[in-house]
C-alpha cells in the first residue's frame, strides 16, 4: 500500500549522492547494498518524524483495498513495533490515504503470526512464515527467490487474485 522502499531510497541517494536503483536491490535488502557504517543513518530515516507519513501510496491499491471491502472484511497490519516510532505516522497515513478504512480495523503489531484471518499480504517472507491463513508474498527487490507462498506482482494482480 504504501512504498517506503522508494522513500528510503529518495532519503539515501539524495544523502549521499548516490544512485542506488530498485534493480541493484534484486534479492537483497538495502541494508546488504549499503555499507555498515551507514547503516545508522538507514535507520535515522525510519525513525525520522515524517519517514512514514510522506509514503507514495503504491498505484492501484486505494481502488483495490475499496473494491475488496464489497467482498471481504479487511484489516490493515503494519509491523509497526519494529519502529515504535511509526505509529502515529502510520495512523495519519492511513487516515489520508485510505479514509474509507475504519480505526477498528487497523492492527498495531510486531509478528503478523498471532493474526487470526484468511489471508495475509506482506513483502516479508518473515510475516508469512508463522501465520496460519495463505500467506501472500507482494513482489518486492528484497524477496526475489523466495519461495513457497502464492505472489503477486502489484495491486492488479490482488485485485484479479480475489476478486477476478
Amino acid at each position: 500500500m504504501a512504498d517506503a522502499l522508494g522513500e528510503h531510497l529518495l532519503r539515501y541517494n539524495q544523502h549521499y549522492g548516490e544512485e542506488i536503483t530498485v534493480a541493484d536491490l534484486q534479492g537483497k535488502w538495502l541494508w546488504e547494498v549499503v555499507s555498515t557504517d551507514r547503516h545508522a543513518v538507514l535507520d535515522a530515516y525510519l525513525r525520522s518524524e515524517d519517514f512514514f507519513e510522506g509514503l507514495a501510496v503504491m498505484p492501484e491499491s486505494q481502488r483495490v483495498v475499496r473494491r475488496l471491502q464489497m467482498n471481504y472484511e479487511v484489516f490493515i497490519a503494519t509491523a509497526a513495533m519494529e519502529i515504535p516510532t511509526s505509529f502515529q505516522q502510520k495512523y495519519r497515513w492511513l487516515a489520508t490515504h485510505f479514509p474509507f478504512i475504519p480505526a477498528s480495523h487497523i492492527v498495531y503489531c510486531g509478528d503478523k503470526g498471532i493474526l487470526r484471518a484468511d489471508y495475509l499480504i506482506d513483502d516479508n517472507p518473515r510475516q508469512l512464515r508463522r501465520f496460519e491463513g495463505e500467506g501472500i508474498l507482494y513482489s518486492s527487490p528484497h524477496n526475489v527467490g523466495i519461495t513457497g507462498f502464492k505472489r503477486v506482482q502489484d495491486w492488479l494482480e490482488v485485485e484479479e487474485l480475489f476478486l477476478g
